[in-house]
């Protein structure tokens, strides 16, 4: 019975490990459908901005930025309220993206076809050109989802009396969006319309309406959850 109260308390995570689920399972028959012509994304500002392998180490962090910011909301965070809104904005900005995705087919040839030089931070670039294919680039969700996580950690309120951790948070996420572009994984356009879609998702979901609602969502589910 008390296993079950546990399960309860944290059935919310299932919003997003479910939908997570759902994501990965489009983004791979997308990346793996047969499509006859790529837009190409470009813009001149491409060709000024050099390739720097350093920023290969932001742009792998934003892996477990990601999931201990979720996790963080998901089993951590007293506020119910912050997870949903949370939750809310990134599974609204994924969405955008797949359905870019399957209408606008697009593409970089922004990759060096050579190294420039040979290091160990290179040999991980090419590694994860080797794995990731300059395809479905448009909006970067790597943009998207690191503002996501700032905008989510600079306004809980358990954080507030956190400076270190909210700073943390505003330098990783500053550097993860920089690197997209001097890993020439993304290009301007790209960048531009992810910070796009996070400023979208930050008056939808952060605005003062927007957090009524997610207020009284929260105490419905708590409600519910304290009656089982």
């Amino acid at each position: 019975m008390q296993r079950l109260s546990k399960l309860s308390k944290y059935s919310h995570f299932l919003i997003i490990l479910l939908y997570m689920i759902v994501y990965l399972s489009i983004f791979y028959v997308l990346e793996h459908r047969e499509v006859y012509a790529f837009n190409v994304v470009h813009t001149v500002l491409d060709d000024y901005i050099p390739f720097c392998e350093a920023f290969i180490v932001p742009y792998l962090l934003w892996f477990p930025y990601v999931a201990v910011v979720i996790l963080f909301f998901s089993f951590v965070c007293p506020d119910k309220t912050e997870y949903f809104r949370f939750t809310a904005n990134l599974i609204m900005g994924m969405t955008i993206f797949l359905i870019v995705s399957y209408a606008y087919p697009n593409m970089l040839e922004l990759r060096p076809e050579v190294m420039p030089r040979t290091n160990l931070f290179t040999k991980a670039v090419e590694m994860l050109y080797s794995s990731d294919t300059p395809t479905n680039v448009l909006p970067s969700i790597h943009v998207f989802n690191s503002i996501a996580c700032h905008i989510a950690v600079s306004h809980c309120p358990m954080l507030k009396k956190h400076p270190v951790a909210r700073g943390a948070s505003m330098v990783l996420a500053l550097s993860i969006v920089l690197s997209t572009m001097f890993l020439k994984q993304h290009s301007v356009v790209d960048v531009c319309l992810g910070i796009a879609m996070a400023g979208f998702g930050y008056v939808l979901f952060y605005g003062e309406t927007a957090l009524e609602t997610a207020g009284q969502f929260a105490v419905v589910q708590s409600g519910k959850s304290g009656n089982k």
